[in-house]
């Protein structure tokens, strides 16, 4: 059996509310989608990456770097959804969702959420668990946790410090986990998923990714070291030139 047919869409839309354009921010000589499309094209088990956005002034900046782009509606109301689109005509099994603000992705932890899936034959997509780095608040509610099954599968995602140390005594087997925004999809569940009336948890959470466990559905989950960052702020921006420049 061949080895199934893997795309990586990075959804790129303009209109940042905390940091309006980062996209095309290029302070370090190349746009911010440029880092993001360059890490998700070392990937191993990816056979092509295109972004997926509905503004042209991205459009241009991808074509002009040698990017694949695919123009989308403008309504869409997540990256989940604008990705959906974007695969409807992809020759693909997979499609990978790689984040347009994470210009420092590992591309190992995409592999790994490929091999994921792959390897769970009843999972609908995958995602990526990683330990918290030094210095990093497991009860930070902007970073999300994962609590995952003997089997490696996604049992919630949660903004709240889990598991709870109740009597002081933490397993070393159940430390906090952090989530890792990158997601690959069966490209026929991606339709499904978009079509899915939202769920209760995921609007208290604010986690779409609990609409697929609330609906019944399965994620597998890979284990991996995460030292990247997400890109929200510019000043989160201005540390990853300064990294950039250091290197």
């Amino acid at each position: 059996m061949s080895a199934p047919r893997v795309v990586a869409v990075i959804p790129a839309r303009m209109n940042s509310t905390r940091f309006p354009g980062k996209m095309l921010a290029c302070e370090t000589g190349k746009p911010l989608i440029q880092h993001v499309f360059e890490r998700a094209a070392q990937c191993a088990r990816v056979t092509s990456v295109l972004i997926a956005t509905d503004d042209e002034s991205i459009r241009k900046a991808a074509l002009a770097f040698g990017a694949e782009c695919v123009m989308t509606r403008s309504d869409h109301p997540n990256g989940t959804s604008r990705i959906a689109q974007a695969a409807l005509h992809l020759d693909a099994d997979l499609i990978v969702n790689v984040q347009g603000d994470e210009p420092e992705v590992e591309p190992q932890l995409i592999d790994a959420a490929i091999a994921a899936l792959e390897a769970d034959s009843e999972a609908s997509m995958s995602t990526v668990v990683s330990p918290f780095a030094a210095g990093e608040d497991p009860s930070n509610q902007n970073i999300v946790k994962c609590v995952v099954s003997r089997n490696h599968r996604a049992l919630y995602f949660t903004r709240s410090l889990v598991p709870c140390n109740r009597d002081g005594t933490l397993h070393p087997l159940a430390e906090p986990l952090k989530h890792v925004g990158v997601y690959v999809y069966r490209k026929a569940f991606l339709s499904t998923f978009v079509a899915l009336a939202a769920t209760p948890l995921e609007q208290t959470e604010h986690l779409e990714q609990l609409r697929v466990l609330e609906h019944g559905y399965t994620i597998a989950v890979a284990h991996g070291i995460a030292r990247s960052q997400g890109i929200d702020t510019p000043a989160q921006y201005a540390a990853f030139v300064a990294r950039c420049r250091n290197r």
